[in-house]
């Protein structure tokens, strides 16, 4: 798969879509509904761990990242695809 995009890059685009870390440098991004975990380090970045906090909202959210951002979902425990 490509690299999702340079760690500065990625942290600015999540940033114009109200997803960001609580501290500058921090490696775990909040989002409405969700919690977005990157590698340490890793630049580019290739995944990105995603986690749901609120359902109520977060399906909302991902898809729009997904469709924005031209991401691939995969549940990892059910090996899923969701390609919006």
């Amino acid at each position: 798969m490509m690299p999702l995009g340079g760690r500065d890059d990625f942290l600015k685009e999540l940033s114009h879509l109200n997803t960001h870390p609580a501290r500058p440098g921090e490696d775990v991004l909040f989002g409405p509904g969700i919690r977005l975990e990157l590698p340490p380090e890793e630049d580019p970045i290739k995944q990105v761990l995603l986690t749901i906090v609120e359902e109520e909202i977060a399906w909302l959210v991902i898809m729009r990242l997904a469709r924005k951002l031209h991401w691939k979902i995969m549940d990892p425990v059910s090996g899923r695809e969701l390609t919006p």
